[in-house]
């Protein structure tokens, strides 16, 4: 296998004729499925049922609609894998592919899968909620929200990788993601007519960034809720053994001080054993003995 250390990062870079794999099963799987579905789509929407076009009726139940205006649940997952046309559905398998490759490598299969599900289903639930809030919203297609997801992981794993602008302009991972993100929020906000659904993608990266968060253990309350749930549980641990401590305690087990036995007693019990033998002692003194030997040790 051959990889590419880099001097100031801990990461490794896949080369194109060995080290990880070039195209993952989920990468692989995901590209498949979106191209696939693209193509059946625009093939089976030329045909007609009756007076209704199948393209009609696609279009009709897998986009993801707004709320109370043709939405179902399922769309949630389903607007993932509709594009709006062949360069949308490029552009999106393109940087699948370049920022998704090496995160399914390092990570795993099954955790990028729902990774990237998480993402995109994040990102269609923004798209129902916030989006409206600043623009008239429409029916939303395309895997874009899962990218923005896919693209702020690989800037928060790599920050100092280099992206190539246009292919000229060198820019670290960590810039070229903030510089999306502003723009992708100032256009949100600002509420512009472009057909371009902005706040998928900002719920895709939202959605990302607090899945690595959580994965990483770096959410700012944890530390709180941690302490919090420590001292909560040490003093339910003082309270219980100290009501058990009292609750246990009886009376009869308090030594009447006309039973405690002094050092002469038992230095005359000790003399007796010594010149007749332990069989000689009565039984007062036998347990006389006992009870001295328990509170030595």
């Amino acid at each position: 296998m051959s990889y590419f250390r880099s001097t100031n990062s801990n990461y490794y870079r896949p080369s194109f004729f060995g080290g990880f794999k070039f195209f993952p099963p989920v990468i692989k799987a995901l590209l498949i499925s979106n191209v696939a579905v693209y193509f059946l789509t625009s093939f089976f929407g030329l045909f007609r049922i009756g007076s209704l076009s199948l393209g009609a009726i696609i279009g009709a139940v897998f986009p993801l609609y707004p709320l109370g205006d043709g939405f179902q649940i399922w769309q949630l997952f389903t607007y993932m894998f509709m594009h709006g046309g062949l360069m949308h559905l490029l552009f999106n398998m393109i940087a699948l592919w370049m920022f998704g490759m090496e995160l399914e490598n390092v990570w795993g299969s099954r955790k990028f899968l729902t990774y990237y599900l998480a993402c995109g289903i994040g990102a269609g639930l923004s798209t129902l909620l916030i989006a409206p809030l600043f623009a008239a919203a429409g029916p939303t297609v395309g895997a874009s929200g899962a990218i923005y997801g896919v693209l702020i992981a690989f800037g928060m794993m790599f920050p100092d990788r280099p992206i190539f602008i246009y292919f000229l302009l060198p820019i670290k991972a960590r810039y070229f993601v903030i510089l999306y993100i502003g723009l992708e929020l100032y256009a949100g906000v600002t509420g512009t007519s472009d057909g371009i659904a902005h706040f998928a993608h900002l719920g895709g990266a939202a959605v990302g960034f607090v899945f690595l968060m959580i994965d990483q253990r770096k959410l700012p309350f944890e530390r709180l809720w941690s302490h919090t749930r420590e001292r909560f549980s040490t003093r339910q641990q003082v309270s219980r053994y100290s009501y058990q401590n009292v609750s246990d305690a009886k009376y009869d087990d308090t030594p009447d001080p006309e039973e405690r036995v002094n050092q002469q007693q038992i230095d005359e019990i000790l003399d007796k054993i010594s010149q007749h033998g332990y069989k000689s002692l009565t039984d007062g003194e036998k347990k006389k003995l006992f009870d001295a030997s328990k509170r030595l040790n």
